[in-house]
């Protein structure tokens, strides 16, 4: 199902780094009554000697249009949506299999969608710990309820987020999330004020400013492998 503003997802990779089948890419479907995102989650081989499996999920969840409490519910599905296939990816790929998932969740950290559907934490411990449930570190939490946002809309909003399960959360894990690595990037495209907004492209009905950037500031991670 395409999205209704034709605002699809999908992955830029390396090629020097990594590897992806085609038979490992799938579109999984939102379902609401309108239109929207699909959840894409892509198994990717790193290029070394252990040719370490990690699957990535890209997520563009329900925006707030209407309402962020009349809308909640879509986002609610899209949480569930991504926990099923989390689950779903340790089945089939391998219980020890590194998961991340990314992208523009339209919630916060603390939202319900994020925390009680897509079953995402702030305690590591939570997620490093947990045996049965997939559980997700969310990483954004210490920038939520900061003074900064990747997302402006009357007040600053972390849309934007990082997700690792327990097989990157772990410091000797194979395929690790450096925490400490976590950066909103504020480029140069953002607007003067009491808060440094980006600089929208428009579009979709409203004008078209050329010298504009995306709605949403990039974030930004570092991964290692072990070796």
């Amino acid at each position: 199902m395409h999205d209704a503003r034709g605002i699809d997802v999908a992955f830029i990779y390396d090629s020097k780094l990594f590897s992806a089948s085609k038979q490992t890419v799938f579109f999984h479907v939102v379902m609401r009554r309108n239109a929207t995102r699909d959840i894409v989650q892509v198994t990717l081989k790193t290029k070394t000697a252990a040719e370490r499996s990690w699957v990535v999920f890209g997520n563009h969840w329900p925006s707030r249009s209407g309402g962020q409490f009349e809308s909640q519910g879509y986002r609610a599905i899209a949480g569930e949506t991504l926990a099923f296939f989390h689950q779903r990816a340790l089945e089939v790929v391998g219980n020890d299999t590194p998961v991340l998932a990314m992208g523009d969740f339209n919630d916060e950290p603390f939202d319900p969608s994020l925390v009680t559907h897509a079953l995402s934490t702030r305690l590591k411990a939570r997620v490093t710990g947990a045996r049965d449930n997939p559980l997700l570190w969310n990483l954004m939490w210490p920038i939520a309820g900061g003074p900064d946002g990747s997302f402006y809309f009357d007040q600053p909003n972390v849309l934007d987020q990082f997700l690792v399960n327990k097989n990157m959360a772990a410091n000797d894990s194979a395929i690790r999330a450096d925490v400490d690595s976590v950066r909103i990037v504020r480029h140069p495209g953002a607007a003067a004020g009491v808060y440094r907004k980006p600089i929208a492209f428009g579009g979709m009905g409203k004008p078209v400013n050329e010298s504009g950037f995306s709605d949403h500031f990039p974030i930004t991670m570092t991964v290692t492998e072990k070796d």
